[in-house]
């Protein structure tokens, strides 16, 4: 098999990459050339935002492209038109947060979407965004546009901190605003587990929307957590505490407490999808030790820092706000 990866060194392309290198693939990965390709792959660079950004992408064929892109639909528009006569499956990247919110719990992929265009620019909000990233590859590849509806992604290589947070803060020791409840179960997946669903689906030629997280309750805050304190070897205790608490501190779930929110809409939206279509076309997701100890050599690999996207937010929470929850705990 032949992929083209638009992306494909960091975190999620990475992951899509090296899977494909382990099939024996061939891979060719087209990217602005900032961060080094995997060993084994053929490298294009260009700016896909750029007039002539395209060029190194004017010849050439292959079975399937992956995009991961998160930006302006135009730029998935104009690769999509470019690459669809040359391509057989087009696999789009894309994002849970293309239903309208609140969803209800369950969610499938019938669900309502956002509006989106395939010929916005980069003004538009995220779930906008990928919704016009999904038209845009329809619009070009039709049933042979594989849409990835991922939730949560975490794993070795992310780019965004949450996992990378819990591990950092949970190795530094003592006392751990723990958000509760403990068994309150959750729903993520590991880029690996993603990029393998995709390579498969895309290679038996599967097409249209499809949910991308765990079932729910393939792993717990719990579960989570107490993976974090083992493969860290942390002298850390973790401090169960009732998410009211938590709230009434003015502690913003998600992004202060990263995974976490507590039980509710956004919990619905989030933590509660319905991933029998994936499940049923071959989705297998790891054990969260796995995902969890494997995150932890990577980091530790690294030196203790993760890479940080410039276009995301730096998540976590201050020292000195949970102290303060953890004394009137």
């Amino acid at each position: 098999m032949k992929l083209l990866i638009l992306g494909g060194t960091e975190f999620v392309g990475r992951a899509v990459t090296e899977d494909a290198l382990a099939r024996g693939w061939d891979v060719t990965v087209f990217h602005r050339g900032q961060h080094a390709a995997p060993v084994g792959a053929v490298a294009l660079h260009g700016d896909r935002t750029a007039p002539d950004g395209l060029a190194a992408l004017a010849q050439g064929e292959w079975d399937i492209v992956v995009d991961t892109w998160s930006g302006a639909p135009f730029v998935v528009r104009d690769s999509a038109r470019l690459l669809a006569g040359r391509v057989a499956s087009y696999v789009y990247v894309s994002s849970a947060s293309v239903y309208r919110y609140p969803s209800s719990a369950g969610q499938d992929e019938n669900g309502a979407v956002v509006e989106g265009s395939a010929d916005a620019g980069g003004d538009v909000a995220y779930p906008q965004a990928k919704r016009g990233g999904e038209l845009a590859a329809v619009e070009a590849f039709g049933e042979r546009a594989l849409l990835a509806r991922a939730g949560l992604i975490v794993g070795p290589g992310e780019n965004i901190g949450r996992l990378p947070w819990w591990l950092t803060r949970i190795a530094r020791g003592g006392a751990v605003l723990a958000p509760g409840p403990r068994d309150l179960p959750l729903q993520y997946i590991d880029a690996r587990d993603l990029a393998r669903w995709m390579l498969d689906a895309a290679e038996r030629g599967l097409g249209g929307p499809y949910n991308l997280v765990s079932p729910q309750g393939h792993a717990t805050m719990g579960e989570l957590l107490e993976a974090c304190v083992r493969v860290t070897g942390a002298d850390a205790e973790l401090r169960w505490t009732d998410p009211g608490v938590i709230l009434a501190a003015g502690i913003e779930p998600w992004s202060e407490l990263p995974v976490w929110v507590p039980p509710g809409e956004l919990y619905d939206a989030l933590h509660d999808t319905g991933v029998r279509k994936a499940v049923s076309a071959g989705l297998r997701c790891r054990p969260v030790a796995e995902t969890v100890a494997d995150t932890w050599a990577w980091l530790q690999k690294l030196g203790g820092t993760a890479p940080q996207r410039p276009d995301r937010p730096v998540v976590g929470l201050a020292p000195e706000k949970e102290a303060a929850v953890l004394r009137g705990a």
